[in-house]
């Protein structure tokens, strides 16, 4: 089976408006899927019509190459998820609160718990009232409850959130190491974009309900090659030298800007500087330069929002 997950559009409506409109996602078994995209573009209310916390509208989903249905008990067993914020009975201990789990969902491995809270990090507080935790703990604690049951697919819904760069670092190996060793195929959404940036195989972009991009990270990546910006007062002269003189044929320019991107890479930056002196060309600046995936990302989910 190559996709665990695929939807088929798949469409959800509140009063006649449509917040989720014909989405088409596919995600392979064992990869790391990134979810991006700005508050309120759908991918929230996405991952709960994935776990059957609400009806779509419209479309099909498959999970394990069976049809999803409201009474796919036995589907949703192998699901693992956080949509939204984890919720704990707070006076209760955090290994109560996995007991009660593992009892809901009939999972009786008494080495579970202890092993899911070591992968989160969370050593001796098992018997700490998840009242006294942080909400990065509680952050934790939540994705030892989703992994507790070694899930075929896992949803995380901003699993970093509350977390400081240590706890993000230590998770992002963490999900690297589910998919990896442990063969879970993960659905993350977050706003941290470079955090995606390093553990997901493949993207998916939604803006306003509609997925506008889904590819491997690798395609993405091929597409970011590195360019020459050279600000000069003359642009249109120093383009005729660039063309006729330099015999380059791959560059662009931005006139508004007094720029021109040169993405040819057989000449240096002296061979350039050397050519617009002896035209008497005057130069601004010239600089190497690389769009980053996040610039890119912005771009696809709608100028410089930063937030998913």
């Amino acid at each position: 089976m190559t996709y665990i997950l695929r939807t088929y559009q798949l469409t959800k409506a509140y009063k006649k408006e449509e917040v989720v409109s014909d989405i088409n996602m596919n995600v392979r078994r064992g990869e790391i899927y990134g979810f991006l995209g700005p508050n309120g573009a759908g991918k929230t209310t996405i991952m709960k019509m994935i776990t059957n916390l609400v009806n779509p509208t419209g479309g099909e989903i498959e999970v394990l190459g069976e049809k999803l249905h409201s009474t796919s008990y036995e589907l949703l067993k192998r699901m693992g998820s956080i949509i939204e914020y984890p919720i704990f009975y707070e006076k209760l201990s955090a290994k109560k609160n996995l007991e009660l789990h593992c009892e809901y969902m009939g999972y009786y491995n008494k080495k579970a718990i202890p092993e899911a809270l070591k992968l989160v990090n969370l050593v001796n507080i098992e018997e700490k009232p998840v009242k006294e935790f942080s909400l990065g703990m509680k952050q934790r604690l939540g994705i030892a409850r989703a992994i507790i049951t070694k899930p075929d697919l896992l949803i995380l819904d901003e699993p970093v959130n509350g977390l400081d760069p240590v706890g993000m670092h230590e998770l992002r190996d963490l999900f690297l190491k589910l998919s990896r060793q442990y063969g879970i195929t993960l659905l993350i959404s977050s706003h941290i974009l470079g955090e995606i940036e390093q553990i997901a195989d493949t993207i998916g972009v939604i803006r306003e309900g509609k997925l506008i991009e889904e590819a491997s990270m690798d395609k993405i990546r091929s597409k970011h090659t590195d360019h020459t910006e050279l600000f000069v007062t003359n642009y249109s002269k120093a383009a005729f030298v660039l063309e006729n003189e330099l015999k380059l044929v791959n560059f662009r320019v931005i006139e508004k800007e007094g720029l021109i991107k040169i993405y040819d890479h057989h000449l240096s930056q002296n061979d350039i500087i050397q050519a617009m002196v002896r035209n008497e060309i005057e130069i601004g600046a010239i600089k190497k330069k690389n769009q980053s995936l996040e610039e890119y990302f912005l771009q696809r989910i709608g100028g410089g929002n930063n937030h998913a």
